[in-house]
């Protein structure tokens, strides 16, 4: 055996030392890194659109997604506000609204504290029933009643109230026929459509001559990507939104929407907007 001297062998001593803490923080790295990718949620990759700086135009109305189910639309002189939610701060920047277009009841659509805020003396609500009766005085002032079939005419835009409603057993809960409304808009023969909550009920396949379509598609609480792309191509919009797509886990996948339609029928264009500027 060969001599060695101490300080040889506090030397080897040290490199062991050192070598088994690089060991050791390593394998604490890897099980680290291991227990966060089984913590992960498994979730789908759903490519989201930039966020947008600018409204998105059409050749006759200018479209500014606030979130989820609420917008602003300008059709030339007249600005219509869309489920106005989120407070008044999430509408600075916009033009005062002519008119306000309320689908349903519930607090994605609903919020009477955003509807005084920015509703002004001369703003027209347009409402189902069911909504109206959850307004104060002083807004329900302000409303037109309108339910399923009913129409009307304002600023020279002539509204036509549309069902929307749950047609899967286990989401009849969520939307009753008749309680709430989709709308479609007309003006100088074009056809703009807002579907509301709703899935492919008979009511929306069987549309014809809408320039522009806005199409709901969240679970459980609307309709899947799959029968909302089924429905558009049954009513062959020109142009379709998706908006209304964030359901209990998370975005739906509007890339995916996006192929179906296109790989249907490709003279239907998908415009893809930032409807969660948040998240």
């Amino acid at each position: 055996m060969p001599f060695i001297v101490p300080w040889e062998k506090r030397d080897i001593m040290q490199r062991i030392f050192l070598l088994t803490l690089t060991v050791l923080f390593f394998t604490a790295c890897n099980n680290s890194e291991k227990k966060k990718t089984e913590e992960a949620p498994m979730t789908a990759e759903v490519e989201q659109p930039e966020t947008m700086d600018e409204p998105a135009s059409e050749d006759f109305i200018d479209i500014t997604p606030i979130e989820h189910a609420t917008m602003v639309l300008q059709w030339d002189d007249t600005v219509l506000y869309v489920d106005p939610v989120g407070g008044a701060e999430a509408f600075e920047g916009q033009p005062e609204p002519d008119m306000i277009l309320m689908t349903d009841i519930h607090g994605d659509h609903l919020n009477i504290e955003t509807i005084q805020a920015v509703a002004t003396e001369n703003t027209i609500v347009i409402a189902p029933q069911a909504v109206n009766e959850k307004l104060p005085k002083a807004l329900q002032d302000k409303v037109q009643v309108m339910n399923n079939g009913e129409s009307a005419i304002h600023s020279d835009i002539a509204i036509e109230a549309m069902p929307m409603y749950n047609l899967r057993e286990e989401a009849l809960k969520f939307h009753a026929k008749g309680r709430g409304n989709g709308y479609i808009l007309e003006k100088d023969d074009k056809r703009v459509y807002i579907s509301g909550d709703t899935e492919d009920i008979p009511e929306m396949r069987n549309l014809s001559n809408i320039d522009i379509a806005f199409v709901c598609m969240n679970l459980p609480y609307t309709m899947p990507v799959d029968k909302a792309a089924e429905a558009v191509l049954a009513f062959k919009p020109n142009v379709v939104y998706p908006y209304h797509f964030r359901g209990t886990e998370g975005l739906s996948d509007v890339s995916k929407f996006k192929d179906l339609v296109n790989k249907g029928d490709a003279s239907i264009t998908v415009t893809q907007l930032d409807w969660y500027p948040n998240q």
